[in-house]
């Protein structure tokens, strides 16, 4: 059922199943040779996003409906710590968004790896889905800061060229951080210097697919993000289904907590 505000599609639909996930912006054509069968054992990876009247929206997932390998969870693990260290990371106001990029690549970077694209780019409001100034990124030439209000892409990545794409991609929007500083109120008055913060706000209510990760390779803080992120989206998306239907039974285990006990006591701390 299409949406009364529904405009158009944003950018044509990535869909990369197994090698084709790691041509970042594949296009299926129907006379490609390059076309793959979706298996349990493939993975696939999802990039699509529409034009509505109130917005544009911009996603990306990667899914596989078999048994991942080791290699492939281990990288998936690492391209999901990198969104959640741009989604929860906290920055004075003035910044750029290079300064905060390696948020994103450093748990690739500790297993020699990385990705050969921006980490998040501007989004516009029922406009162009690639939008600047600003954007995360390891250019040092852009040095828009981000400020209250902007919209960016969260898209780290991992891409093993004739074998698998890895993305996982969120819309944030750029959000005052109030802090209390002893007061017991929280502060939001502007004043100079380092003293105002910002942080982000998810706009994406999608479920990551829990199978795909090593959880052995995840913090406390990590697991409870991810806990946090899917009790939110079935709070805000669960009502809106219908009851009995396949959306609505396979949401509610998709956004279901992460078993504890699986990594009780081999959950890393990073210091």
């Amino acid at each position: 059922m299409q949406s009364p505000d529904f405009i158009e599609a944003s950018f044509p639909t990535i869909a990369g199943v197994g090698s084709n996930g790691a041509i970042i912006h594949y296009r299926a054509e129907a006379s490609s040779p390059l076309h793959k069968t979706l298996t349990p054992s493939t993975p696939i990876l999802i990039d699509s996003g529409g034009q509505y009247t109130m917005g544009t929206t911009d996603v990306t997932r990667t899914w596989q409906f078999g048994e991942p390998t080791p290699v492939f969870s281990s990288h998936f693990t690492n391209v999901l710590k990198g969104n959640i260290g741009i989604d929860s990371c906290i920055f004075p106001e003035n910044t750029p968004g290079v300064i905060i990029d390696s948020f994103a690549r450093r748990a690739l970077w500790n297993s020699g790896c990385d990705y050969g694209h921006g980490t998040g780019h501007g989004v516009g409001a029922a406009l162009n889905v690639h939008e600047g100034p600003a954007s995360i990124s390891p250019r040092m030439g852009n040095k828009e800061p981000l400020k209250i209000g902007m919209v960016l892409s969260n898209e780290p990545g991992y891409y093993e060229p004739g074998n698998f794409g890895i993305r996982i991609e969120n819309l944030l929007i750029v959000k005052e951080k109030g802090f209390d500083r002893g007061s017991g109120k929280k502060k939001t008055k502007k004043v100079d210097g380092a003293k105002n913060f910002l942080q982000f706000e998810r706009l994406t209510m999608i479920p990551i697919q829990k199978s795909l990760i090593d959880l052995t390779l995840m913090t406390s803080e990590e697991l409870d993000w991810l806990d946090s992120y899917h009790a939110e989206i079935w709070d805000k998306v669960g009502g809106r289904l219908e009851n009995g239907t396949d959306a609505k039974v396979w949401l509610e285990e998709a956004c279901k907590k992460v078993e504890r006990e699986r990594v009780e006591g081999t959950v890393p701390v990073v210091a």
